[in-house]
């Protein structure tokens, strides 16, 4: 069985994100797999990089060493998150600005052959599932799914998280009958195979 953390990235408390997120933790839970679910809403921190740069870096409040642990722990990572203005919400981006440093999610002092500093958290998968206004289609073709490249090859595969999958549900504030319990339970599903 896997060791899931499930995170539910959207800033606020109630949302789409949080029912989706607690739907795949509840399927994972049944199917027998262990689980950690988080709420951004609840992380008390920071997201402000600052001016601190890698060799003076703030420290870490307990809640992104809390995150830090989580993703230590897991064998499977998910991220259920809004798209907002073709990015991740700031609280979120400010997550991974903050807790995925040099010596806790990569190494530069050791690089791949590629140049490029080493992963830490090698031998972990990872599902995003976003939610979203704009239609797949227009994201894929108008905007190149940049925010799919970012989070899977600037973020997540950058610390070791491979494979990287990605489910995508728009239009999300307005959607049309029936849509959300389709999504919910295709949530469901992917939680059930810890996928």
């Amino acid at each position: 069985m896997s060791r899931i953390l499930v995170l539910d990235g959207h800033p606020a408390a109630s949302s789409l994100c949080r029912s989706l997120a607690q739907r795949y933790a509840d399927a994972a839970r049944e199917a027998g797999h262990e689980l950690r679910l988080v709420h951004l809403h609840d992380l008390d921190f920071d997201p402000d990089f600052g001016l601190a740069g890698y060799e003076s870096t703030k420290p870490l409040e307990p809640a992104l060493k809390a995150f830090l642990d989580d993703l230590a722990w897991c064998s499977h990572f998910v991220l259920v998150t809004p798209m907002w203005w073709g990015g991740l919400p700031a609280k979120l981006k400010g997550l991974f600005d903050r807790s995925l440093l040099p010596g806790q999610a990569f190494d530069t002092r050791n690089p791949s052959w590629t140049g490029m500093p080493r992963p830490l958290l090698t031998g972990r998968s990872a599902r995003v599932v976003v939610t979203s206004d704009t239609p797949s289609l227009f994201l894929r073709l108008l905007y190149r799914n940049a925010l799919i490249w970012q989070l899977r090859g600037q973020i997540l595969n950058f610390v070791g998280f491979r494979p990287a999958r990605f489910t995508l549900f728009a239009p999300a504030s307005h959607p049309k009958p029936g849509r959300v319990q389709r999504w919910l339970a295709a949530v469901g599903q992917l939680g059930a195979r810890a996928v």
